[in-house]
């Protein structure tokens, strides 16, 4: 592939590039020299699962991956600890120690789903910013920057001007992520849209350093299953990497019409010309393949083709799912299980007695296809009765 097919190839759904210029100076240069480019992403562990969104970016390093290059995946177990401020109008929490290790090690494992691991250098940032002292913070991070130029950032600016606190640890979190580009030289950076300003930071920190500043590359933010907000574990609108298969393909059938081109285009390979045409179908249908081509990505084509065809049978065709679980009458009255809410909370239908009532009260709670109105009813329970809770969770009873 020549340098102009490489460019076009790796631009494909990219939103920013700084610049296409030096991407395509970074790549003949690899080109001539036989050195792979180092393409870093740095991730803050706070939370265990990565999700669709996060998938967004890895396609795209897998797209170096196919051109020779080596990817430099960066842990943040350093910098999660301090909390990234990024589009948030207030502090946000940091993590615990233990918290961000937790988490990391699953990192780890969910990457390699995507990317090969072959071509693949983890690294953690405290490797190199935990030694830091109070001189190396002021020398080589506090000095090469102006707080002018921190408060362009949206999200710091909008909180000075409305009086919201700003903490100096969040000004410095820009400049750590930063010093990771510097650390493990990195010739490109990915990231989402939101974080166009830090990536940035680093190509003025390199350039402080003596070093070729890196390639700035953004992706865009994925709108989560709720058809509005980005794809967020803290907002519940996300399918995880780890979610369970009959779980993921329920999820993606649940999206609304209007985010298909976007999830076609930016978490398949299909080419344009075949999404265009499979969108021109019957939105179910569309809907189907998307779903079975994500489920297979992760989970294989049998697994995925077992789901397409369980996920007919029960909503298409109004049957029962082949597998359900089962749940013994006599032990659930042993527990102390009473009323409708009681058992939605025992057999895990609900997170809590009040969103048992909000399922009852929703309208999405029904036993052997009768809606239940009461969440306090007193159960009645008889072999072989089946509850079903929202349209993909069915409990069965003997």
């Amino acid at each position: 592939m020549d340098i102009d097919a490489q460019v076009t190839f790796l631009k494909r759904n990219v939103v920013d590039l700084i610049s296409e210029e030096d991407l395509r100076k970074k790549l003949e240069k690899s080109l001539s020299s036989g050195k792979p480019l180092r393409v870093k992403l740095g991730a803050d562990p706070s939370a265990p699962d990565l999700h669709l969104g996060h998938l967004v970016v890895l396609r795209k390093l897998r797209d170096f991956q196919k051109l020779g290059h080596k990817i430099v995946f960066i842990i943040g177990d350093f910098t999660g600890c301090i909390g990234d401020p990024t589009g948030r109008n207030k502090t946000r929490p940091p993590l615990t120690k233990e918290e961000v290790l937790m988490n990391a090690r699953t990192y780890e494992e969910q990457v390699f789903k995507v990317l090969d691991p072959a071509m693949v250098e983890i690294r953690f940032n405290s490797e190199w910013s935990e030694p830091m002292n109070a001189r190396d913070v002021i020398v080589n991070l506090a000095s090469k920057y102006t707080l002018a130029k921190l408060l362009e950032r949206e999200d710091f600016s909008r909180r000075y001007a409305n009086g919201v606190p700003i903490y100096v640890h969040e000004l410095l979190y820009p400049l750590f992520q930063a010093y990771d580009s510097v650390a493990v030289q990195a010739d490109v950076e990915l990231g989402g849209t939101d974080q166009v300003f830090n990536l940035l930071v680093g190509r003025d920190l390199q350039e402080s350093y003596g070093q070729e500043p890196q390639v700035v590359m953004t992706m865009p933010l994925l709108v989560g299953l709720d058809g509005e907000k980005k794809m967020s574990k803290s907002l519940g609108n996300y399918v995880a990497f780890n979610d369970p298969p009959k779980e993921m393909f329920g999820k993606l059938m649940s999206i609304p019409d209007s985010l298909m081109p976007t999830y076609y285009r930016l978490l398949t390979d299909l080419p344009d010309d075949e999404i265009e045409e499979t969108l021109a179908g019957h939105p179910r249908d569309a809907k189907l393949k998307l779903a079975s081509i994500i489920t297979a990505f992760f989970y294989g084509e049998e697994v995925a083709d077992h789901e397409r065809q369980e996920f007919l049978r029960v909503f298409s065709r109004k049957e029962l799912p082949e597998e359900i679980p089962a749940y013994d009458i006599q032990k659930l009255y042993n527990e102390n299980v009473k009323t409708l809410t009681d058992l939605l909370v025992r057999i895990g239908a609900a997170s809590s007695r009040s969103e048992a009532k909000r399922l009852v009260d929703g309208g999405g709670v029904y036993i052997n296809g009768i809606r239940q109105e009461d969440p306090l009813a007193e159960l009645q329970l008889h072999p072989g009765d089946v509850l079903k809770v929202g349209k993909r969770k069915f409990f069965r009873f003997q």
